[in-house]
């Protein structure tokens, strides 16, 4: 294989070539690190480097291959997102006052990868507070989109997008709750796979500066990012199970498989637009011709059901439970100002950015209401899945927009074909599967007419999160994947 191949393979490949001494850890590390050192000047998606414990890795699993030893990561290299703790590192959730901030200690998610074998080459850039769906801040400035540099990556995992489209390893770690592992996904055109919620333990996966405690943050997620389906799995094989040092003392994670092996069992429901947020006509012809191919394949495919949720209440309902969880982070006189606005709202308002205002200051007894209706969608959805199998839905209207650092996020907007909605809306699609739980796997479907990435989401039951997998490595294969961007070939 020529060296520019080892670029693009995946993780399963690579570590095919190491088994058969095609290629050394050693060797993959630095050709990874060089590929850094060429183009992130212009992607910006690494914001720390650490080559030089990496290189040590490297080495460390070549001798551990040479004496007959396998592990599922062995020798691959791989980023992590900046918000992740590693020890020895910063860890600043691009917040300028932690720029100074160096954990102790790995997070749990961390250790698991590196006794797994994995070679951590660095650590990817993410927006302020991971508070958005582009990634830039004050520490390490832009990240910008690999298939088109005026663009947004995505976020808040947009810097390991970026990378992982870009060829820097075939693997990175990366965070979700209002689409952030899926977002960056389908902006530059790669795989993510949002767990179910608290399927993988998030240790160490904490704001700084406060201590790696063993926590549930309300629909917040880690989980994987690739440029195969395949690959996925092999990543949240790794990182996925209870806390040691909590629920981990009594229970054992035991994923069931998935529900089919072939195409044609799948029973889909294909959902590829809503009034409370249309899609654009680019990613709805990606959706179609998807819905298309599956149908072709043998695939049940339904377009519309009477078990598909409410889009517009669920839509309102997410940004209240959202917002009352992102609010605990807001300055206290932005607080005082949202809640005192959230009070002057009329009782008719019920548009989205209302929403988001009532959650900043929901109460306890409110939040506990809006919990018992979490309850009743989540019991929605498992009627829902004793009919389908999955179900296939946007997760954002538009391919990866402009850069547009406007301070305020409510005042920026998203143009759909021709129509301006608020920029913050675009969390409806994202919340589908974050607001009860469930797991959704983000695949590529290709490039629009202007040569930017499309994608959808695969959402599956709680706790079977291998269902949606296996339909999304069998889209692959049947047809096709992701699409290297022509800038950044070696």
């Amino acid at each position: 294989m020529a060296k520019s191949q080892w670029s693009f393979e995946t993780a399963i490949g690579l570590s095919k070539a190491l088994a058969k001494k095609e290629i050394s850890a050693i060797e993959l590390a630095e050709h990874a690190i060089a590929r850094i050192e060429r183009h992130d000047a212009k992607i910006n998606a690494v914001c720390v480097r650490d080559f030089e414990r990496a290189r040590d890795a490297a080495h460390a699993a070549d001798t551990a291959r040479a004496r007959g030893e396998n592990k599922p990561l062995l020798g691959i290299p791989l980023t992590v997102k900046e918000s992740y703790n590693v020890a020895g590192l910063p860890t600043t959730w691009g917040i300028p006052a932690q720029k100074d901030f160096h954990p102790q200690e790995d997070a749990l998610s961390i250790t698991r990868v590196r006794d797994a074998g994995g070679v951590i080459l660095a650590k990817t850039n993410v927006p302020l507070g991971l508070g958005d769906w582009q990634s830039y801040n004050d520490i390490y400035g832009t990240t910008n989109n690999p298939y088109d540099l005026t663009r947004t990556p995505g976020g808040s995992s947009g810097g390991s997008a970026a990378a992982l489209a870009a060829g820097y390893g075939p693997l990175s770690l990366g965070s979700d709750i209002g689409g952030s592992l899926r977002v960056p996904a389908f902006h530059c055109g790669i795989y993510a796979h949002k767990p179910t919620f608290a399927l993988v333990a998030s240790r160490g996966h904490t704001p700084p500066p406060f201590p790696p405690l063993p926590i549930d943050r309300d629909m917040a997620v880690i989980g994987p990012m690739a440029r195969c389906a395949a690959d996925l799995s092999l990543l949240l094989d790794v990182i996925a199970g209870p806390d040691p040092l909590e629920a981990g003392k009594a229970f054992r994670l035991s994923l069931p498989p998935s529900r089919h092996d072939a195409l044609k069992n799948f029973r889909v429901l294909v959902i590829d637009s809503d009034p409370v947020l249309p899609t654009c006509t680019v990613v709805r012809a990606a959706i179609e011709k998807l819905t298309n191919d599956l149908g072709k394949s043998g695939a049940t495919i339904a377009r519309q059901s009477p078990l598909w949720p409410d889009f517009a209440a669920t839509s309102r309902l997410y940004m209240r439970m959202l917002l009352s969880f992102l609010a605990v982070g807001l300055p206290s006189e932005i607080y005082a100002s949202a809640v005192a606005a959230a009070a002057g709202l009329p009782a008719e308002a019920t548009s989205l950015q209302a929403e988001r205002l009532r959650g900043v200051a929901l109460s306890h007894r409110d939040w506990l209401l809006a919990e018992g209706e979490r309850a009743q969608l989540r019991a929605q959805w498992r009627s829902l899945f004793e009919s389908f199998d999955a179900v296939i839905c946007p997760i954002m209207p538009t391919p990866a927009f402009p850069h547009d650092h406007s301070p305020e996020q409510e005042q920026r907007r998203i143009n759909i074909d021709g129509k301006d909605y608020a920029y913050t809306d675009q969390l409806a699609w994202p919340g589908v599967a974050t607001l009860p739980g469930l797991p959704a796997t983000q695949i590529p479907l290709g490039l629009s007419p202007d040569g930017l990435p499309i994608g959808v989401q695969i959402v599956g039951p709680w706790l079977e999160d291998r269902t949606p997998l296996r339909l999304a490595e069998l889209i692959e294969r049947e047809f096709g994947g992701f699409t290297p961007p022509p800038a950044f070939d070696d």
